[in-house]
């Protein structure tokens, strides 16, 4: 009677299977995101928050650049974020809320493998489904987004969703879910505009619909029909506001084809993850294993799914090659296992152009999360085809690929950007009272811009990061944008700078006012020493933590607490003086720098600012910093470069342009000058 009862509730369980797998799944996401604690990335601080703000807020009017190029993605996925943290909710509910929300990938992986399948069996499902599901959730990449506030995985939940109405479709004709499909597609393109490359790889799997040629022909027109109309929908009240204020609907994208002059004209991508040969997009799966930085994220996140997947289809190709060149007969295949047969077909030609396209758009895993979990049914049902007739050869390879990632996720994964403990409030700001009701225009130094501020100042403050990641000059359409806005909020200036209060320059630390005067000189302005006050964000570790006693600050500086400087700013009496000469020997120099490696110096002809007292110019593309100092023309790459990289002498190449042998090389740029181009 026990052991009636027993497999009656087991038979319920299976009968139920999606609802165990969905609920065992979430808890567990639950738990770990707890476990890994909260993640100040430095994303958040960057330009997430701020995006929320700026969506529920018409900042275009007030703020410029705030949080550099990013301030004008689309806003609209980063609001619940901002409205949960302005409704005052915990750190813990915030994430858990989150969690809730990117559980639903692995729902959608399950879904996904259930139109694989090659069984109606419950039990068949369940086992097949769970494989999948599990495979998906030892993803690194997956696993450090759980709880945070990026919005890869927000965005990968509507394009996987789109990619499982596509399958279902391949299994079973029907023009609704391909149409439905596309709109999801165009929807999560225009959100992220990354993921176009996802939409594009569908039309491959749309290439096995179970239909003549018109009728792909007609299916794919209403995919790409509705795929504009999901995209233009989700756009448009954003893309309005960007054309309105710049002239780009997609500011500061594709600038190349609408030429805003508010940024580069210029080619922009990033290179960080491209690879740079044949060989080394080869040989990406296999790299992906290996537990080091900077191969596929900034993070270690090693990842063996993929060098699987690609072997088992490798192997796929052997068997079929062996079994045409011995004439063997195809094995027979039961009718109701045609139609999933298909959509792995199918699922394979999408994920294979993806890849393709992926490696050469960005080759950053964070944009891949989508074709993660397509890569898990992927290996899931390659492995059950292969070894339809050995269970227990198939069992002990998915059981030892499964055990091999987690011990790679225990001993080789980074997965926080910025761990720290669960606390009350998501962002512990202690903003001085003088701050608070301040109507005053910020004009922010550094490459991180802290616009997370922006919520916590006057409404009627702005922003402006005029030293960033896209410095800003004092000329063109940038200058006139932003000495409207300094003549609109004068005399209520201020500057915002990490830093715990003004150095001097004997000092040998940061920040000092002559550092500061030399960014804000471009634009006849200074700061007032006499009016400065801290900011402390506490449970934020800065960069380099330093446990000192300063004096003028009222307590102890904190190891987790970052410091923000913010003075008053000043029309400065006298006209902004340079060393024109050396400005234009400078800017000459890197000009010839630029145009003797362009593969390198890119998007070439940024502004060229002033850091430390030395003229720089920010890459990009490249992720490299070029100077001249002390004679020497040098460059630098953040992150990943080993060294400062000599490249000639100041004199060598104002007595002409040089020849360079210069590249890219296990991920570190190189430049070597010609000797036959010395002292010419």
């Amino acid at each position: 009677m026990c052991r009636s009862r027993a497999l009656l509730v087991y038979a319920g369980y299976v009968s139920h299977y999606r609802l165990v797998i969905y609920v065992i799944v979430t808890v567990l996401a639950l738990v770990i995101n707890y476990l890994l604690g909260k993640d100040m990335a430095w994303d958040t601080m960057n330009y997430h928050l701020y995006a929320g703000f700026s969506a529920s807020t018409n900042r275009l009017s007030q703020d410029y650049f705030a949080a550099g190029p990013q301030a004008y993605f689309n806003p609209y996925i980063y609001l619940p974020f901002y409205r949960m943290v302005a409704l005052g909710l915990s750190s813990l509910e915030i994430s858990s809320l989150l969690t809730l929300v990117h559980s639903g990938m692995l729902w959608l992986t399950l879904e996904l493998a259930i139109s694989v399948c090659p069984s109606n069996d419950p039990l068949s499902r369940l086992q097949f489904g769970a494989w999948a599901v599990v495979f998906a959730f030892v993803n690194p990449i997956l696993i450090q987004q759980i709880g945070s506030t990026y919005a890869d995985i927000t965005t990968a939940e509507i394009v996987l969703g789109g990619w499982v109405l596509l399958a279902s479709a391949v299994h079973t004709a029907s023009f609704v879910r391909v149409i439905a499909a596309g709109f999801l597609l165009g929807a999560a393109s225009a959100l992220k505009l990354t993921n176009s490359v996802h939409a594009v790889s569908g039309f491959f799997v749309l290439i096995m619909l179970p239909l003549n040629l018109g009728g792909k022909a007609r299916y794919g027109s209403g995919f790409v029909i509705f795929l504009i109309m999901g995209f233009v929908l989700v756009a448009l009240p954003w893309s309005t506001r960007l054309e309105q204020m710049f002239g780009n609907p997609l500011f500061p994208l594709m600038n190349g084809l609408f030429r805003s002059a508010e940024f580069t004209t210029e080619f922009v991508k990033h290179f960080r993850f491209i690879p740079n040969t044949l060989s080394e997009g080869l040989w990406r799966p296999f790299a992906m294993v290996d537990p080091v930085n900077m191969v596929h994220e900034e993070l270690r996140a090693p990842d063996l799914r993929y060098a699987a997947l690609f072997l088992l289809i490798g192997l796929c190709l052997v068997c079929a090659f062996w079994r045409h060149l011995r004439r063997l007969p195809m094995p027979w295949v039961r009718p109701e296992t045609v139609a999933p047969r298909r959509v792995l077909v199918a699922l394979c030609c999408g994920f294979m152009a993806d890849w393709i396209m992926w490696l050469l758009g960005s080759g950053n895993s964070r944009y891949f999360l989508p074709m993660a979990s397509v890569c898990a049914v992927l290996v899931v049902g390659l492995a059950f085809r292969l070894f339809i007739t050995h269970f227990k050869i198939r069992n002990y390879i998915l059981i030892t690929l499964l055990a091999t990632q987690v011990i790679q996720l225990f001993m080789g994964t980074e997965f926080r950007w910025n761990p720290v403990a669960w606390d009350r409030r998501w962002f512990n700001i202690i903003l001085p009272e003088k701050l608070v009701d301040d109507p005053s225009l910020y004009l922010t130094i550094g490459v991180q811009s802290n616009s997370f501020l922006a919520p916590y100042l006057s409404k009627n403050a702005g922003l402006i990061n005029i030293s960033g990641e896209y410095t800003l000059g004092s000329k063109g359409a940038n200058g006139a944008r932003i000495q409207a806005l300094i003549n609109r909020f004068s005399p209520h200036l201020r500057t915002i700078v990490q830093g715990v209060r003004l150095y001097q320059s004997t000092e040998r630390r940061e920040p000092t006012q002559s550092q500061i005067d030399a960014t804000l000189g471009r634009f006849n302005l200074r700061i007032d020493p006499s009016d400065c006050v801290t900011i402390a964000v506490q449970g934020v570790p800065p960069d380099l933590k330093v446990n000192v006693r300063e004096s003028g600050v009222a307590a102890v500086l904190r190891a987790d607490t970052t410091y923000l400087l913010s003075c008053r700013v000043i029309h400065d009496s006298t006209p902004y003086e340079t060393d024109a000469g050396q400005q234009l020997t400078v800017n000459l120099v890197l000009d010839r720098l630029e145009d003797a490696c362009p593969k390198l110096f890119q998007p070439r002809r940024p502004y060229t600012d002033v850091v430390r007292q030395v003229a720089v110019r920010y890459y990009a593309n490249t992720d490299l910093t070029a100077w001249v100092r002390n004679g020497t023309v040098m460059f630098f790459q953040s992150p990943g470069g080993d060294s400062e990289v000599k490249v000639g002498l100041e004199s060598d190449w104002l007595r002409a342009p040089l020849h360079l042998d210069c590249g890219r090389r296990n991920g570190n740029y190189f430049a070597n000058v010609l000797p036959t181009a010395i002292g010419r």
